[in-house]
């Protein structure tokens, strides 16, 4: 059943997408011609390269080119849908400065982001200090390590897992795309890059299929209680330090080691896996 739905799936994006890039020009054309503004003021740009290795149960690692966009939540007129706005983020880092959001836009009616993360800054009388990252997170110890983004941007991820250990490192490198008149239209500057990103994590999940590596069903086939167990272990999850934003991504401690208030969502994933 889960094969029918994602085949379903990509038909219906793959049929979405090709009749919303045919119209792509003309919704260029028309935000030209229009004289209201926009985010693009608000908003950084980021080329680089994503890499991830598993360990176990088998090897497998593999990288590809991927664009982020930076934005500034505070600043931004129309926040992304489905996100923390500003304000939230501030509630759950227990912050006072400026909130920036790093993900991959939708392009053609599709989405594909397997990395969502809050830059949550404070301000102080030394200036603006990067305090706190807000990442969603599956089962297992994730501990995460961040640079403050500037003309370079850096993220790992590793995760201590119940049962297969220190399994999977994941990192994301990437340079500031100077603002020029190629950039200037997002649109086109992540025309189908949520479908790559999607081409490549399906491509490498047959890989894994291959490689004899079970696929995982989604806890609510086998275990009714998973949403309230994930919540029990929410309350458990602690900060992570950040990287100092040099060549040597040094460890920055913490101010304090206690846990934090944090903020617990659900959203039901959309037609044909609801």
């Amino acid at each position: 059943m889960e094969i029918v739905y994602l085949l379903c799936s990509i038909l219906s994006a793959c049929i979405s997408s090709v009749v919303l890039s045919l119209l792509l020009p003309f919704r260029c054309l028309l935000r030209r011609v229009s004289a209201s503004d926009d985010t693009r003021s608000f908003i950084t740009l980021y080329q680089g390269t994503v890499w991830h290795e598993r360990r176990r149960p088998v090897h497998h690692s593999f990288q590809y080119t991927v664009r982020y966009a930076l934005i500034d939540l505070d600043g931004a007129i129309h926040a992304p849908p489905d996100h923390l706005s500003a304000d939230e983020a501030r509630r759950t880092a227990e912050t006072n400065g400026p909130v920036f959001l790093l993900t991959i836009p939708p392009s053609v009616g599709y989405e594909q982001n397997p990395l969502n993360l809050y830059y949550c800054y404070d301000i102080e009388s030394s200036g603006r200090t990067l305090r706190k990252c807000i990442a969603e997170d599956m089962l297992g110890n994730w501990s995460m390590k961040a640079s403050d983004p500037g003309d370079n941007l850096h993220v790992v991820i590793s995760v201590q897992h119940p049962e297969l250990g220190n399994y999977f490192t994941a990192s994301l490198t990437a340079k500031r795309v100077p603002p020029s008149s190629s950039t200037m239209d997002h649109s086109r500057f992540f025309w189908l890059m949520p479908h790559r990103v999607a081409l490549w994590i399906y491509w490498h999940a047959l890989k894994l299929w291959w490689k004899n590596v079970a696929f995982i069903q989604h806890p609510r086939y086998d275990n009714p209680a998973y949403r309230q167990e994930a919540l029990l272990r929410d309350k458990n999850i602690r900060h992570c330090p950040s990287f100092s934003n040099d060549t040597s991504h040094n460890l920055r401690e913490h101010d304090s080691e206690k846990p934090q208030p944090r903020c617990f969502t659900w959203q039901d994933a959309p037609w044909p896996w609801s």
